[in-house]
């Protein structure tokens, strides 16, 4: 039974987000609740735990379809690939304590979710929690809606205006109701809990049915073992989870009951509890250190706040208000992608406050609970994503065909022992063994043992991993986008030169480091004030540019509040004084009084500052093409362009200064951006330099040796970039790069791009100001050689995006460099790669790359925090080296799960054959056989083959990403039919041995053993017996029995020695020390037990005496297969350049987007269109000649996964 989205039945939650469902609306009918009740109770119970696995089987069977309004079930289905169902009660919250009449209550305006949310007349509210997310109906919309969080339709005014003075009493109360507590609870969960929940996992349940049959069939020993491992497996789990609890509960918990100060409406400030913090509330922040509780909008003043807990970015990050803007715009619209810069989030510490002229810092409550920053942090480590599909779909694929395996194998047991005259009860019992003989319980568990110890290991690099489903996917990558300051390059910067402008025209260039200081200027100004640092614990702190442009000036920051300005009442300011070895300057020094802090979607940063007794001035400093727009014309230098270029394509960074003369008696924080950064004067240049980090050019180069593709998506200068690339190996010295630049005249609906390719500047003394000649051409290359990259900016990027959208993708297969890319840009840039089937990993400092980060395949947070809500995975390492190591790792997590599940296949399959080709004689494995089998030679097998270590070097080329490839297949296929040709070879030929009987089992030893033995005393023979009769007497001891299970269990050992796959992926086999280890005593016992002549040994182990030349022959014959399957796997599974040839010849054409685009191009001489110029309604305005294929032959891979 599926879904019918019929009407008002079926809706989407969370619809665009994440976490997206699909909802449906039930409601529970009597009947057929009763019918289940009496279908638990006929069943003992087998009903209820399959409806526990499979709760829309439940909601299907007991329920009717309703409309979502109607429903008191709601069955809750993901929208990826997996479609996980999961079942939902509908409860009820009664405000009729709160609430008696609307007049009384203005918290239920009109377009308050809180209004729509009760139901009138009987002041109910529907609610659902999913996720730890509480959603309740609303009346009005006809669907669930998150509540916890302040509604996104207010405006800046709004938020001012309506929650400005805080809540009543009442309001508060109403709010508290409904959202509920803001904690964010995570309970250490009962160990009785944590039981019932790992035993009634399906591979206990299969154990459990499994035991039952064996103590059924007096297989007292396994039984018993399997009990030992299985409890003692529970007990390992649930000791592992029961840790996890624990710790992620302290995580937390010093965040639920934080005293704080709030504002009620009429009532003044209270102090309270933060789990009774409500959406709305005004919250006072005051001066000293404060663990934030909730996310909240900063409403007056400014704050400090240190968020590496949950972006990993350790410099002090600065908070300013939400300006009270009146417009019509939702408060989040109007900010943009700035609006981060007002909001303070729950677990980060306030470590600085700033109050206005107003005296108090205040921000409002915006999300509560597990709705916020750090909620989500936590929410992700609950409810991780689960990731590759593919893997999880081939896997069930492949249990489904043991399953049918079994149906064959109990069909033909039936058959061979009902026409035999067995009892019934035994037919069924030997037809169920088949199943748990066939069907390998832990054949799940076994792909994931290879990613719990890589995780391991990785911890131990310091590597973190909050999502290790991720780690099969770092197998994969074929792509990794970086970023640049602070990732690719150095946090630090060093000062290079200070290029200052007077009327209009650029001056003498002052280099660093020199022996006098800075001369008194404007600029000078610029340098001492136009920062966000701050003193915090008695050290100057912030980002690290603002450090080393603060340090050429040797002024001090003295950190006081209080300050008194002229007309103006007490503000809390950074004043900036010279210090003892600053030049004479005629101030005694300058306040600080408001900051605009560096938005990474405007590209600049600035500040108000004051000299002490002078009038107020707006200095500003940010990206110099965005600082030179917002200067008044005549200021600029009109060598500006070709001065910055001049930097720039050398790899510095460029910072543009600007100033502006405000009017004295303006309250700062009454000014807008937009007033402080307009009609402003050029100051000049400041040149940095930022050098790349000892690790980025091995990296790089090796990635590019492993054909995996190096992007770089950054903030800064595309000249920059572009140099910065080439330094660190993205680009190579003989290839071209080829500028894109798209543009839209404002108000028009046509757009336009341009190719253009970069000359090389050839520039003799980078130091020299006088030498404008930088348009010296380099060497140029043949276009035709298709040896190029694209280098776009971030405005480049949008438009063509929206305006030309087919050209996109083309772009992107040689795009390398991009450029003042904004957090947004940089998160689309990531989805539009995976759209073209690339496997995309993201480096990044986790403050801008946030979203990029969470996006990406494999996002890598460069943080001092283990667990960040930026990425899945976090380096303590602040280089990009982890990225390789990353890859490693998961290639060999990916090529031990793959070995595992093969050698897990092979096991059950080995045993199942040679079960049935002893059921041809009514015959069996013994118990001790059994025994040895699945705990002495799997179990330990399974436990040490996925210790191999990565390889420490990266191939040009993947390892497989589907257990149905045909490689693998075939592997799978070959050594079922060697280990069927031998078992059936063994068990033929023993029967035509001169030696053999039937009738006795020790006919073969009485001349070797030269002894008198009476088989009927000794063992309890009562003569010859026919059919299942005979067997009974015997036991399972026969001929055919020793036979099949020597070579059986040898053979176990030999398809673990073959799939212990090594290099390219993983360390030689040989290195993994405890594997061979137990490989070589296990091979010891086993020819042990081949050789020996031990009667108590052999009666334990159901083995008869064989003469040796036997033995010899069983040996010769497993040497023919361990010879066989080597060669096999060597010559022909691992053989890369025979696939390769076989997809050639059969012209297989690989199923990735970008690949099949790569072919189509490189058959395309038009491309690409170097020099011209298409419009967004035109077609192109010049078609030059033949420009040669698109394809940079460094990536390009001839592989698709084999």
């Amino acid at each position: 039974m599926g879904e019918n989205p019929a009407k008002n039945h079926y809706a989407q939650l969370n619809q665009g987000e994440e976490n997206e469902m699909d909802i449906f609306g039930y409601k529970t009918q009597g009947c057929r609740r009763a019918l289940c009740i009496a279908g638990y109770i006929l069943s003992c119970g087998a009903l209820r735990l399959l409806f526990y696995w499979k709760p829309e089987w439940h909601v299907w069977i007991s329920c009717i379809q309703c409309s979502l309004e109607e429903a008191d079930i709601v069955l809750l289905r993901t929208t990826d690939d997996f479609r996980t169902y999961s079942r939902k009660t509908v409860t009820w919250i009664s405000m009729s304590a709160f609430i008696k009449s609307r007049s009384d209550n203005p918290a239920i305006e009109e377009d308050s979710i809180f209004s729509k949310a009760i139901m009138k007349p009987s002041l109910l509210v529907k609610t659902i929690q999913v996720q730890k997310i509480r959603y309740v109906w609303n009346v009005y919309a006809k669907q669930f809606q998150k509540i916890g969080v302040l509604e996104d339709h207010y405006t800046c005014s709004a938020i001012h205006d309506k929650f400005g003075s805080g809540l009543t009493c009442n309001e508060q109360n109403v709010r508290r109701v409904i959202c509920g507590p803001n904690t964010i609870d995570v309970p250490v969960i009962p160990i009785w809990k944590l039981l019932i929940k790992e035993v009634l996992n399906p591979f206990y349940v299969f154990q459990l049915f499994s035991v039952c049959l064996w103590f059924a069939e007096d297989y007292m020993e396994y039984a018993n073992a399997i009990i030992f491992m299985s409890l003692l497996s529970i007990f390992l789990t649930v000791y592992d989870l029961r840790k996890q609890s624990i710790k992620l509960h302290r995580l937390v918990e010093s965040h639920n009951n934080v005293m704080v100060t709030v504002c009620r409406n009429k009532e003044g400030f209270q102090e309270l509890e933060s789990h009774h913090l409500v959406p709305g509330d005004m919250l006072i922040l005051k001066e000293g250190k404060t663990l934030l509780p909730c996310d909240a909008i900063l409403v007056s003043g400014q704050c400090t706040v240190n968020e590496s807990m949950l972006t990993g970015e350790s410099i002090p990050v600065t908070k300013i208000h939400l300006p009270r803007a009146d417009n019509f715009q939702p408060w989040r619209v109007y900010c943009a992608e700035d609006y981060r810069k007002h909001v303070l989030l729950c677990g980060t510490e306030v470590i600085q406050t700033k109050a206005d002229d107003r005296g108090v810092v205040k921000a409002v409550v915006l999300r509560t609970g597990f709705n916020t920053a750090k909620g989500d942090l936590v929410r992700s480590i609950l409810y991780p994503k689960p990731m590759n599909f593919k893997l999880y779909r081939d896997a069930l694929r492949f249990l489904m065909c043991l399953i049918a395996f079994a149906a064959i194998g109990m069909i033909y047991t039936v058959c061979v022992f009902a026409l035999n005259g067995e009892e019934t009860g035994e037919v069924v019992k030997k037809a169920l063994d088949v199943i748990t003989i066939a069907v390998p319980p832990a054949l799940p568990a076994a792909l994931t043992t290879g990613v719990i110890y890589t995780q391991q290991r990785l911890k131990k690099k310091g590597i973190f991993c909050i999502s290790p489903q991720r780690i099969n996917m770092c197998g994969q990558l074929n792509l990794v986008c970086f970023d640049k300051t602070g990732t690719l390059t150095e946090d630090g910067l060093d000062l290079w030169g200070l290029l200052p402008s007077e009327r209009s025209c650029f001056q003498d260039i002052y280099s660093f480091p020199a022996d006098h200081g800075l001369p008194w200027s404007p600029v000078f100004k610029a340098l001492a004030v136009c920062h966000s640092l701050i003193v915090w614990e008695d050290k100057i702190q912030g980002d690290p540019l603002d450090m080393k442009m603060f340090e050429a000036t040797n002024w001090v920051i003295d950190d006081s509040s209080g300050h008194q300005n002229a007309g103006q009442g007490p503000t809390h300011a950074t004043v900036v004084r010279p210090g003892l070895k600053a030049t004479t300057a005629p101030v005694e020094g300058i306040t600080i009084l408001h900051q605009f802090p560096f938005s990474s979607a405007l590209q600049r940063m600035s500040v108000i500052a004051q000299e002490i007794g002078g009038d107020p001035q707006a200095f500003i400093k940010g990206a110099p093409e965005t600082v030179a727009t917002l200067c008044r014309a005549e200021t600029v230098p009109s060598n500006f362009e070709s001065k910055l270029l001049l930097y720039t394509a050398q790899g510095f960074r460029v910072i543009g200064l600007a100033c502006k003369s405000l009017q004295a008696g303006k309250l700062p924080a009454a000014l807008t951006r937009e007033e402080v950064e307009s009609d402003l004067t050029f100051l000049g240049l400041l040149i940095m330099e930022n050098r790349l980090k000892r690790e980025t050019k091995p990296v790089l180069e090796e990635l590019t040796a492993a054909r995996i593709r190096s992007v770089m998506v950054t903030g800064d200068n595309i000249q920059t970039a572009i140099t910065v690339a080439k330094n660190a190996g993205m680009i190579a010295p003989t290839h071209r790069v080829i500028l894109v630049e798209a543009n839209k005249e404002p108000g028009s609906f046509s757009a336009s791009v341009t190719w253009k390719s970069l000359q090389e500047n050839k520039i003799e003394d980078c130091r020299s100001l006088e030498d404008d000649s930088h348009t010296e051409p380099g060497i140029r290359l043949a276009l035709g050689s298709g040896q190029y990259h694209f280098a776009m900016s971030g405005k480049s990027y949008q438009i063509v995006a929206q305006h030309f959208r087919h050209l996109l993708p083309k772009l992107l297969l040689n795009g390398t460099v991009f450029a003042r890319m904004s957090p947004s840009q940089k998160s689309s840039l990531v989805e539009e790669f995976q759209k073209l089937d690339y496997f995309v990993g993201m480096c990044g400092d986790g403050a801008n790359d946030c979203g990029a980060l969470k996006v990406a395949h494999a996002g890598i947070s460069l943080s001092e925090q283990e667990a960040s809500v930026a990425s899945p995975f976090t380096s303590r390492t602040p280089s990009i080296a982890c990225v390789p190591e990353l890859i490693r790792e998961g290639r060999a997590a990916l090529v031990t799960s793959f070995c595992m599940f093969k050698y897990m296949a092979l096991y059950s399959i080995i045993q199942y054959l040679g079960v049935l080709l002893l059921y041809w004689q009514l015959n069996a494995f013994g118990n001790y056989q059994f025994l040895f089998q699945d705990l002495a030679i799997t179990t330990v097998i399974g436990v040490t083959m996925s210790f191999t270590r990565a390889y420490p070097k990266l191939v040009p080329y993947r390892p497989p990403s589907q257990l149905t490839s045909p490689p693998l297949l075939l592997s799978v296929v070959l050594n079922i039919l060697f280990s069927l040709s031998m078992q059936i070879f063994g068990f033929v030929v023993v029967q035509e041995q001169p030696w053999y009987s039937k009738t006795n089992i020790h006919s073969a030893c009485l001349s070797v053993n030269n002894h008198e033995r009476n088989s009927s005393s000794s063992l309890g023979l009562h003569g010859v017996r026919d059919g299942a009769q005979e067997q009974i007497d015997n036991g399972f001891k026969s001929y055919e029995n020793t036979t099949v299970w020597l070579l059986s269990t040898i053979n176990c050992l030999i398809v673990a020695l073959v799939f212990s796959k090594g290099k390219p992926f993983r360390q030689p086999i040989y290195t993994n020390y405890v594997f061979m280890l137990v490989l070589t005593v296990q091979l010891g016992i086993c020819l042990f037990l081949v050789f020996a002549d031990i009667d108590d040994l052999y009666s334990k182990m159901d083995l008869v005496c064989t003469p040796t030349t036997w033995r010899i022959s069983m040996v010769g014959m497993l040497a023919v297969t361990l010879a066989v399957s080597f060669l096999v796997e060597e010559a022909v599974i691992e053989n890369r350049p025979l696939w390769l040839l076989l997809k050639k010849t059969f012209r297989y054409r690989s199923k990735s987007h970008y690949k099949r685009l790569q072919q189509v191009l490189e058959q395309d001489p038009a491309w690409p269109p170097l020099n011209e110029t298409f419009f967004s309604d035109s077609v192109a305005v010049t078609v030059e000649g033949n420009m040669g294929g698109h394809s940079n032959p460094t990536f390009d891979s001839s592989e698709d996964s084999l």
